[in-house]
């Protein structure tokens, strides 16, 4: 069973501009999915449809088996969510914002202790939210957001604006979730971290998914093709000769393509040998999940 379905999903602020494009995603129950993209590419405004904070223009939305058009609001009862920054009372202590939240759930105020353990926010109970760090403040967002025990977390960027161990805190409480069977829907564009989180990946790239699968499916896919640095002494010259391949980055000194074959790698450094451009050095690069998410974006 999947938590969350999307299917066929168009949206648009206006009609001429078509922000999601057919989207069609399946969050299986228990996963911990990783929705990933660049600044604008659709994430927030998917988790907002997923809310029922707007409507699509076409397609269906399933929590749990459920269109959320014909349960809305019922459907929220089984989501927490915390949508870019946590909305917090900061003149208030982290246990009486708590509170408040809880009367907004109908939730027992003996609630308060665990959930304050669970997000290890125990010994700042009662301090004053405006004296918390970033990683505090997104953590007691993260306590208000699991206070009515939800079986779906839906989080957007929860990662924004955390220091290493900010973000060290967070993967342990997501993962410890996680062992709870909670379902666990992120959005990230900061992939190295993602990486660390999740079990399953949905790519969104200007309005449009363009991968969903398991880390070890995109790695597969992505296996097909190597990504590999040349540093040369005409890094233009080398750009223009090779114009028709996937070029991935350049600078001055050095630049990245992908290259389907090791025949085909072994034929480029032959042509940049004949074009008297000088080959300092080749090297394979890692398929981290950065890497791979620009291939798959520049397909």
């Amino acid at each position: 069973m999947n938590a969350v379905e999307l299917n066929n999903i168009n949206f648009a602020y206006r009609k001429s501009e078509l922000i999601l494009n057919d989207i069609s995603m399946q969050v299986p129950v228990g996963s911990i999915y990783g929705f990933l993209g660049a600044n604008g590419a659709g994430k927030s405004t998917t988790l907002r449809l997923l809310l029922g904070l707007m409507k699509p223009k076409e397609g269906k939305i399933s929590i749990f088996g459920k269109s959320i058009a014909d349960t809305y609001p019922q459907h929220l009862a089984s989501v927490g969510s915390m949508i870019e920054s946590a909305s917090l009372y900061e003149h208030l202590s982290a246990a009486d914002n708590l509170r408040i939240a809880g009367k907004y759930y109908g939730v027992d105020k003996k609630r308060i202790e665990p959930i304050l353990e669970l997000v290890k926010l125990q010994d700042a109970k009662r301090k004053k939210v405006k004296d918390f760090s970033t990683g505090m403040k997104q953590r007691l967002g993260l306590a208000i957001a699991l206070q009515h025990d939800p079986d779906l977390l839906i989080l957007d960027e929860p990662t924004n604006g955390l220091d290493p161990n900010g973000i060290i805190e967070l993967r342990e409480i997501l993962h410890s979730l996680s062992e709870q069977n909670k379902t666990i829907l992120l959005s990230s564009h900061i992939l190295s971290e993602v990486e660390k989180i999740v079990n399953r990946v949905g790519i969104i790239n200007n309005g449009s998914l363009a991968f969903e699968g398991s880390l070890s499916d995109l790695q597969s896919e992505k296996s097909k093709n190597l990504r590999v640095r040349f540093k040369v002494s005409d890094v233009a010259k080398a750009c223009i000769l090779f114009s028709d391949l996937d070029i991935i980055r350049s600078d001055d000194s050095e630049f990245e393509l992908i290259v389907k074959t090791k025949e085909d790698l072994a034929a480029m450094v032959k042509e940049l040998v004949n074009k008297n451009i000088e080959v300092y050095e080749l090297s394979p690069q890692e398929s981290d999940l950065e890497n791979m998410f620009l291939s798959v974006v520049n397909q």
